[in-house]
């Protein structure tokens, strides 16, 4: 795996909206020159409007701002929200945007769906957060439950570097050279080192790195001596994954999985739940978080390794989206994620047991044995599905009426 590892990082677990959206907004209103931001979903509700807001003052006083959107996730966003943000100097950006057909959208698949954040290329944001109100607990009963990790340190220049590679197609006319180092960046390594973690950012792609954050997920696993936690909100991976937690509970690694009990999509839990015979019978154990719809995509591994990011463990997120994670190898962030989640199975979730289960009737086996052989060839199968050219449309300020008017005379 060429992957690229970093001394000196320091890690701060954002749970939730409450604690993601205020040091977001916080981060952009102090950036002296440069904001990145990459997004699957921006809804124009309170919580869109206040990064909008941040955005705009940002780009008013002189700071290159630039926006990307993925084109099915962020589908419905009102031009009058776009022509704020452009019209006041921020690049606005869609990934692979989509025709409809009888008012369907159409481009289902390959997805951008990372979240990233980064500011004047000193500190960085990474997670499964969208900007939405329902990332908000005053959303109701429909509200998610995420995470996210506020970055400083040397990785944030790999990911700076990586979203600005991203952004190259649409904004080197706008503001740089994607071989040009930016002359504001630190240069001082040792000013630049936050703390005490190692840390590697980790992208998955349809052409160089179609697995990479699946095969550091599975090296984790295998690894492993004494606790595995995982906590994912589509949980279908592929059969090597799920014989490998397997094997680590048969080796007597505490494995324990936290998975959706109230869904935002039901097909989710009625996936995963296809694959709970399989894995408790092999001492696995299972719980469903049954306060609100879990969205989290993060993990635990003994004392040190942790990932926080926007990689699901389903077909969409490890065959065909864009994702991004940080995997981070640091005794104190993996005590403060498995505080998060062990009060999350203390207090909110419900444990499945082998004996609580029905008996699976004929049916359910076969099933089984269709999930099975879906999960063992879909790798194969999503290679073969057409592929096109990644592609990045840059919305241009609108004209209002007025402005239209007065060009016109």
């Amino acid at each position: 795996m060429n992957v690229h590892w970093t001394e000196g990082n320091s890690f701060e677990l954002l749970e939730n909206g409450e604690a993601f959206f205020p040091a977001v907004n916080q981060a952009v209103d102090r950036a002296e020159r440069e904001v990145l931001i990459e997004t699957f979903i921006l809804f124009d509700d309170k919580v869109g409007q206040a990064l909008r807001d941040a955005l705009v003052r940002a780009a008013q006083r002189g700071v290159r701002v630039e926006l990307l959107v993925d084109g099915y996730g962020t589908a419905d966003l009102p031009d009058a929200y776009v022509h704020s943000l452009t019209s006041a100097g921020v690049g606005f950006h869609v990934f692979d945007p989509g025709r409809r057909l009888f008012g369907w959208r159409t481009n289902l698949v390959r997805r951008m769906h990372r979240k990233t954040v980064v500011v004047d290329g000193k500190m960085a944001f990474v997670g499964g957060i969208n900007y939405g109100a329902d990332h908000l607990a005053d959303f109701g009963p429909e509200a998610k439950q995420d995470y996210a990790v506020r970055i400083v340190g040397p990785v944030v220049d790999d990911i700076h570097s990586f979203v600005r590679r991203a952004l190259a197609p649409v904004v080197t006319r706008r503001w740089w050279s994607p071989r040009k180092r930016w002359s504001g960046r630190l240069r001082d390594a040792d000013a630049r080192r936050g703390g005490s973690a190692t840390a590697a950012f980790v992208t998955r792609d349809n052409v160089e790195h179609p697995t990479l954050i699946e095969q550091h997920y599975r090296v984790a696993i295998r690894t492993a001596q004494r606790e595995l936690v995982i906590a994912n909100a589509y949980f279908f991976p592929g059969y090597r994954f799920l014989r490998d937690l397997r094997r680590a509970a048969l080796r007597g690694v505490k494995v324990r999985l936290i998975l959706q009990g109230e869904p935002d999509m039901p097909i989710a839990k009625l996936a995963a739940s296809m694959l709970y015979d399989y894995l408790l019978s092999a001492g696995v154990e299972i719980y469903e978080y049954c306060e609100r719809p879990l969205h989290g995509k993060v993990a635990i591994v003994d004392d040190e390794w942790s990932t926080v990011g926007s990689s699901n463990l389903d077909p969409l997120s490890l065959a065909l989206n864009l994702e991004a994670n940080v995997m981070i190898r640091d005794p104190g962030f993996n005590h403060a994620l498995r505080s998060a989640l062990q009060r999350l199975m203390d207090e909110h979730c419900k444990q499945i047991k082998p004996n609580e289960r029905p008996r699976r009737k004929i049916y359910r086996t076969w099933i089984g044995v269709l999930v099975f052989h879906f999960l063992r060839r879909f790798p194969s199968w999503a290679s073969a599905l057409p592929r096109h050219d990644i592609q990045l449309k840059t919305l241009a300020p609108v004209q209002s009426q007025d402005e239209e008017r007065s060009h016109a005379g």
